[in-house]
């Protein structure tokens, strides 16, 4: 099971983060919805710019009769992360009598069609969480608002963290978490097979391989000694940084050549070949199975690629404790695994929205507020405030404390953080997946595959 592209966790079967966040891996018909979604977001560009263009950012701050101001929250994840969130908006209400916070929430596979129509008919929520895939797309058509502008505290925010919201339109997104590309380990499958766990401070890919390989020697039949990479961005964003090249550029072209990807899937063959990871049938299943039934989940793979914020959801499917790991590097050094922290999501504002005061209010309780912080807890990532993450300590789950160590240890080692991807990035996934199955089914070679990937990615963003 490959890092979900969101990056967040949920629970099982829920249709969160992206779908939530979902944790669950895309099924085809999910895919084929994100793809309309990113085409919808682009076919409606040039409504959404001509809108924005009248009228200016904010709007007159109009109130009601009473002074009261009603707000709209949307937002994507499942049941679990709309409880939180409403409690979230229950603490903002009550220090705040004359602002109303009405929620509009969905799973992933809906929402990116709906924010599209709604931010071309100038209908957009005030407050909206954003994704990193797509805060370039809206925010250069004008349709996010500068929160820089505003009165929101962001000293106490990671750095790195911070500037992910940002761009040439200003500071357009704050992030409402923060999370790690990592390797969960299953320690039981680790167990059986007699092997074990390496030391993540010093492995290399090699050793991946040949840990990898020896686990699946050892075990069943249908165990594998990890789960295969190919499907995600995050897998392939690690493994360019190792080699001095990038999955975008500040200016936003690829950062990377035919060549480059070709190698990130002459290793994928070699771990199938030694059976390190599954077939290519079914890495195909997999992609398709949702949290629980993960082969992580289920112990069927030592390894996998995940986000850090998902290994509470994962660590219940399983039933057991798992294993945070830092991805090889090529030197065997923990600091050349080239990590960063992403924003998991971002809260982010219409440009068009009558009460910009108010909005920004919000979204600076959102990230600044101990209470907030005491309602959403982990649930969209690690929390970006050092101080509400430090207060809210004492009341996460062990498994949350357990990301919220690793987030820390790794703080030393990371690399710069990378660029925000461009207009069309949210196609770009898609085209990853589909030429992983096209080499692993041996229907294209891996130069073929690179050459063909590419041009359809620079199509994407161009």
């Amino acid at each position: 099971m490959p890092v979900h592209p969101k990056g967040e966790a949920v629970a099982p079967g829920a249709g969160a983060t992206a779908s939530a966040p979902t944790a669950q891996a895309p099924t085809a018909q999910r895919r084929k919805r994100r793809v309309r979604a990113s085409a919808l977001v682009a076919a409606t560009a040039a409504a959404v710019l001509a809108l924005t263009a009248c009228g200016g950012g904010g709007g007159s701050d109009a109130k009601s009769a009473d002074g009261k101001v009603e707000l709209r929250f949307a937002w994507w994840g499942g049941d679990k992360r709309a409880q939180v969130t409403q409690a979230a908006i229950a603490a903002f209400e009550a220090e705040n009598p004359n602002i109303k916070i009405k929620p509009e929430y969905g799973d992933w596979s809906g929402y990116w069609d709906k924010l599209a129509t709604q931010v071309a008919a100038n209908d957009a929520p005030d407050i909206i969480q954003m994704d990193e895939k797509y805060i370039t797309e809206y925010s250069t058509r004008g349709a996010l608002l500068d929160l820089s502008k505003y009165q929101i505290d962001t000293s106490k925010l990671d750095e790195a963290a911070l500037e992910a919201g940002k761009g040439e339109k200003g500071l357009t997104g704050i992030a409402a978490g923060i999370n790690a590309a990592t390797i969960l380990a299953n320690p039981a499958v680790f167990q059986a097979a007699g092997v074990a766990i390496p030391d993540d401070k010093t492995w290399t890919w090699e050793d991946f391989e040949r840990v990898a390989a020896e686990v699946t020697a050892k075990s069943p039949k249908g165990t594998y000694g990890a789960a295969a990479y190919g499907t995600d961005e995050a897998s392939l964003g690690v493994w360019l940084r190792q080699n001095g090249k990038s999955l975008y550029t500040e200016d936003g072209k690829l950062g990377f050549e035919p060549s480059d990807i070709a190698e990130w899937w002459g290793f994928l063959k070699e771990l199938s070949e030694k059976k390190a990871v599954p077939s290519a049938s079914e890495v195909v299943e997999a992609e398709a199975a949702p949290l629980d039934q993960s082969g992580l989940a289920t112990g069927k793979n030592g390894l996998a690629f995940w986000w850090s914020n998902q290994l509470p959801a994962l660590e219940k499917a399983a039933g057991g404790e798992l294993q945070i790991l830092r991805f090889p590097s090529k030197t065997g050094k923990a600091e050349d695994a080239k990590l960063w922290y992403k924003a998991s999501q971002f809260w982010s504002a219409s440009s068009r929205t009558k009460h910009p005061e108010e909005t920004a209010k919000f979204i600076d309780f959102l990230t600044n507020n101990v209470k907030a912080g005491e309602a959403l807890l982990a649930d969209r990532g690690v929390y970006p405030n050092s101080e509400v993450r430090e207060a809210i300590a004492p009341k996460l789950a062990k498994a949350d404390v357990k990301v919220v160590s690793f987030i820390d240890g790794i703080k030393g080692e990371l690399g710069d953080a990378p660029a925000a991807p461009p207009k069309g990035a949210g196609a770009i996934q898609e085209i990853i997946k589909r030429y992983t199955s096209e080499v692993l089914f041996n229907r294209l070679s891996t130069e073929e595959a690179g050459k063909k990937a590419v041009d359809e990615m620079k199509s994407a963003i161009s």
